[in-house]
């Protein structure tokens, strides 16, 4: 590279240069242009497939009686989350749930809470399933992505997620965009899977693929770790933020029943590089290696299910906030001397 080409980078200060220099470059090898050069450099890191997500749900959702067989954990979880929505002292006109499926978090609402839920998924057949059930609410159901959302800026008063995120790319755009349809003061609370959950079965199967196969596989989604959650809600501009932990542990007669389920309940693995398949032999191993490491005395697996709720709201002047730095009239070591010659 000349040194008036370098000179000029140093004087814009920044990569944006370079960064279109390289798109120049590449795009003369006549593998792309330099347009969707840039495009694909700035977009989201794609870790999950959503196709293969959407097509996971519908399968699962289609089996009907076997798909409601296992709404135990989803229902469990939104439960948990209405409960959240329940203690703030407000009636909703109308409320937003992103990610619904089958419906899980509105089988807990009641018409003291809100007058209308938004159910928003991206599988049509989920959000079908139930359709003829019969709620305390009016329910409104609309096919849409969580990294898309179609709400305009300052129409809803709250909004829900239930184990919904942990297949979402792009987390802070996601969550930016719910700041944005939010009124001021309007409220977000969110339940998703963090990074301890099924570490069982992760750390069974990663044991059977480097025994059979010399390595690792993508078998689990990454997930979440919940010290990122915090962080996640004040990016996206969300403040007076809370984040709690709970830990579901749920028994199965063998970790080829918990597949099962997971299957069932449409939460199969979508990353991207995951593969087609598993060998027949890695399977038994890691079904072996399971109820070794981690089995039960009565011949069962524990699986762990780490669930990270949040609450965010959208920033407004009638919120508390801090008082300004020095504007206290009591000094703390005069508080603690008194306290000391009390005791």
């Amino acid at each position: 590279m000349s040194r008036p080409l370098l000179s000029k980078i140093r004087q814009f200060g920044s990569g944006q240069m370079y960064n279109r220099l390289s798109a120049r470059m590449y795009a003369s090898s006549g593998k792309e242009s330099a347009r969707e050069y840039l495009d694909k450099s700035t977009a989201p890191f794609e870790v999950f497939d959503r196709n293969a997500k959407r097509m996971q749900k519908d399968r699962a959702a289609a089996r009907g009686v076997d798909s409601r067989e296992v709404d135990y954990l989803k229902d469990e979880v939104a439960s948990r989350v209405a409960d959240r929505l329940l203690d703030i002292k407000r009636r909703y006109h109308t409320v937003v749930e992103l990610g619904s499926g089958c419906g899980h978090v509105v089988k807990a609402l009641d018409d003291d809470m809100m007058d209308k839920l938004i159910m928003c998924d991206i599988s049509p057949v989920a959000l079908s399933r139930d359709a003829d059930a019969t709620y305390d609410i009016e329910v409104e159901r609309r096919v849409m992505d969580e990294e898309a959302l179609e709400f305009e800026p300052e129409s809803l008063d709250a909004v829900v997620s239930s184990l919904a995120m942990h297949w979402v790319n792009d987390l802070p755009g996601m969550m930016i965009q719910v700041r944005k349809a939010l009124v001021p003061d309007g409220v977000f609370i969110g339940a998703m899977f963090g990074g301890d959950s099924l570490f069982e079965l992760r750390t069974s199967l990663q044991l059977a693929d480097v025994e059979r196969d010399g390595g690792i596989a993508a078998r689990v989604s990454p997930l979440t770790d919940t010290r990122d959650v915090g962080s996640l809600l004040s990016r996206a501009g969300l403040t007076l933020s809370t984040v709690d932990v709970d830990n579901i542990v749920v028994n199965y007669p063998s970790m080829l029943h918990l597949i099962s389920d997971i299957n069932a309940m449409g939460e199969g693995n979508a990353v991207v590089q995951r593969l087609p398949f598993i060998k027949r032999d890695t399977l038994l191993a890691a079904s072996a290696i399971y109820k070794e490491m981690h089995g039960n005395e009565d011949g069962s697996i524990p699986a762990t299910f780490q669930v990270i709720y949040m609450i965010g709201w959208k920033p407004d002047p009638s919120q508390p906030k801090p008082l300004p730095r020095g504007s206290g009239e009591t000094s703390l070591g005069e508080l603690f001397n008194s306290t000391s010659h009390k005791l």
